[in-house]
């Protein structure tokens, strides 16, 4: 009788799925600005943007309208904090301009009280760093139009 040889089983290969990558948009990635250098005049092209009067503006950034007149007075760099405020309000203007047909439609969402995720937000809450996110993700929730 002949001999009986052994073979050496080879698991069979692990199925592969081969799928096409996904088209995701492109994230359009936006340079830091400066804090440094942010003058009087940078600061009046974003709030020409928006209808706030500079009671509202002293208000949100935490200032005294003489304060903000000195500023424009002598075109003066904002301090870095302020910048900081600046550049988030613009950006929620933005996304605002971008939600809503005009400034005037967004202003007057702005003023009005609305509830958010279980908590009333109002016009105060630009003068804080939660408050414009929380506006900018309810502003992003309208577009999508998931109203929570």
């Amino acid at each position: 009788m002949a001999k009986l040889r052994k073979y050496r089983q080879q698991p069979p290969p692990a199925p592969e799925v081969k799928e096409q990558a996904p088209a995701y948009p492109s994230v359009r990635k936006t340079a830091v600005p400066a804090l440094a250098n942010f003058t009087y005049k940078k600061f009046r092209k974003i709030a020409d943007k928006m209808p706030l009067t500079q009671s509202e503006w002293a208000g949100i950034l935490h200032l005294s309208e003489r304060t903000l007149q000195r500023y424009a007075q002598q075109n003066s760099s904002f301090e870095g904090i302020y910048t900081d405020r600046i550049l988030q309000l613009q950006e929620l203007f933005n996304l605002g301009l971008g939600t809503f047909t005009d400034a005037a439609t967004f202003y007057q969402w702005l003023k009005k009280e609305k509830q958010i995720m279980g908590q009333v937000w109002g016009f105060e809450a630009l003068s804080t760093s939660r408050g414009i996110q929380e506006l900018s993700d309810q502003l992003i929730r309208i577009q999508h139009g998931v109203y929570a």
